[in-house]
């Protein structure tokens, strides 16, 4: 059997935001998964959510291991993986193609400017009114959320950290400013277990 790649946290927490992407996300349509990682969260959520139609993506270096799950594992509504560098615009889906955005544990290990393609990107994709729904832990006007969120901010941030110091948990008002460069507004911001949060963007134009 093909072993594949599994992240403990993905298993964890894919529950809990399966339960909040219930109420966000449209009855119908086609959404786009930012970073699907090792397929764990679109697999389990294309399951439950079988009237949407689910486009996972991935940087070249990750897309081995998550088109093996797919092959595995993907039902009839989930797509077949695409390369997203969110940094190059010719990787992105065509203007206007996507219902609903959905992205998980990237933007505190993007670099800012990473950060800022992603959003670019999203706004390009994403029907008006359409929802970009962002996971993970994230500061709250400028300071930590929990003693946990700041010890991993510093791991993230330091000079030691083997992917680079570029990456650190990301403030929720820098995020929702550059949504609105982008022309999204903060729709909802949901607690989740383990000090994580999603934020919920709605493009208004």
């Amino acid at each position: 059997m093909t072993e594949l790649p599994f992240a403990p946290s993905a298993e964890r927490n894919k529950l809990p935001i399966l339960l909040a992407l219930q109420d966000l996300l449209p009855s119908a349509g086609q959404v786009l998964e930012i970073g699907s990682g090792t397929g764990q969260h679109v697999i389990f959520f294309a399951a439950a959510m079988p009237q949407l139609h689910w486009q996972p993506s991935e940087q070249q270096m990750h897309l081995p291991g998550l088109q093996a799950r797919l092959q595995l594992q993907a039902g009839s509504n989930v797509l077949p993986a695409i390369e997203l560098d969110v940094t190059q615009a010719t990787q992105w889906p065509p203007a206007l193609s996507h219902d609903a955005v959905y992205a998980a544990n990237v933007a505190h290990i993007m670099s800012w400017p990473q950060v800022q393609a992603m959003f670019a990107g999203v706004e390009c994709c994403l029907h008006t009114a359409g929802r970009f729904c962002l996971y993970g832990p994230f500061h709250r006007q400028g300071q930590p959320t929990s003693a946990g969120n700041a010890e991993f901010d510093a791991q993230l941030r330091s000079a030691d950290n083997p992917q680079g110091s570029h990456q650190g948990i990301r403030d929720d008002s820098a995020m929702i400013e550059l949504a609105h460069r982008h022309g999204m507004q903060l729709l909802d911001d949901i607690a989740m277990p383990a000090n994580n949060r999603i934020l919920v963007f709605t493009k208004s134009i």
